[in-house]
């Protein structure tokens, strides 16, 4: 399976009505359908994340086959959860392939706002990594593989180049259409038609505000401020609840851009559209990659979409399931 193979109708192949319809209602109901099996046996668990963090997670296990293809921990995109559209979509296929699956919620997502006092933000990378090191040493597992999307896939990325360090055996990366440079990120946000800013601030502004009622006197956020622009409220953010100097600094502490991924001795798969009007695909054609680490670029597909027909049905999540199999294979040959 290749990029080739995503050939959507004409109708579907503009690159926002891609965009939307991934995390529509409409798909919703499909998703839910198709993973009822994943929800209904699934199994709540609350991880170390070091420091006294807890961040929640939910396992799935495979009855498909006698022993399971091995444990794949899917991470959701900023302000999504762990029944999000796709995220469902790509439990089901891959439960459906064998594979026990384990869909972890970053803090601050989901229903998961009281767990922790602290804020959510992008650089909190020492918390998943400990969770999964955590899940790791509680899950009997054949072997274990991490898929995410959007900024799900930036942090799929960010745990593999530390699994070294922290004794993490991973098999695979799996990441779709994964932040690489958040500055680039946000520049293309502010460009894009408005919905996306919109629909961005209105879902961060939501959950900031329940966060400012579970801890009352921790968050004094304004109203003007929940419903400013994207980069001031990050500006906000960064400055009152984080240790870095500046905006433009913490962009810089999350990006994978560049020779970052240099040193990632952990086999990984990504895919992205040429189109994606949030993540710019020219910061993929300037990665510095190891030879195991493959970038495929598809004509279509917008950001995480990659819807194939009028039934909704997606590309990514065949793709995701595809080459985790494609890995579990290598391994025993």
């Amino acid at each position: 399976m290749t990029p080739a193979d995503f050939q959507p109708p004409r109708w579907l192949r503009n690159p926002h009505l891609q965009s939307v319809l991934a995390t529509s209602a409409l798909r919703k109901v499909g998703a839910r359908r198709v993973a009822r099996h994943l929800c209904e046996k699934a199994e709540e668990f609350i991880l170390d994340g070091g420091s006294d963090v807890r961040l929640q997670g939910f396992l799935s296990r495979q009855t498909r086959q006698v022993e399971s293809r091995g444990l794949v921990v899917l991470l959701h995109g900023w302000e999504g959860r762990v029944d999000s559209n796709y995220v469902l979509y790509t439990g089901a296929r891959l439960l459906e392939a064998g594979f026990d699956v384990f869909r972890l919620h970053f803090r601050d997502h989901g229903d998961t706002h009281a767990l922790n006092p602290g804020l959510f933000h992008s650089c909190r990378i020492g918390e998943v990594v400990a969770a999964i090191v955590d899940l790791a040493n509680t899950v009997a597992h054949r072997r274990l593989l991490i898929a995410g999307y959007s900024l799900g896939g930036n942090f799929a990325l960010r745990v593999a180049l530390a699994a070294p360090r922290v004794g993490l055996d991973l098999a695979h990366v799996a990441a779709v259409c994964p932040v690489v440079s958040p500055r680039a990120g946000l520049d293309a946000i502010e460009a894009a038609p408005w919905f996306y800013e919109r629909y961005f601030v209105a879902k961060w502004g939501r959950s900031l505000r329940r966060k400012q009622a579970l801890f009352p006197g921790r968050f004094d956020f304004a109203h003007g401020e929940l419903h400013t622009g994207l980069r001031q409220l990050t500006r906000v953010l960064v400055e009152r609840h984080t240790d870095f100097a500046s905006l433009d600094a913490y962009l810089d502490a999350y990006s994978i851009a560049g020779d970052r991924l240099a040193a990632l001795s952990v086999p990984a798969s990504i895919l992205t559209a040429a189109d994606d009007p949030i993540i710019p695909v020219a910061d993929f054609h300037r990665l510095q990659l190891p030879a195991h680490v493959a970038v495929e670029v598809a004509e279509h597909g917008g950001h995480c979409g990659f819807i194939r027909d009028c039934r909704l049905r997606g590309f990514a999540e065949d793709w995701i399931t595809a080459r985790l199999e494609q890995a579990c294979d290598n391994a025993l040959s």
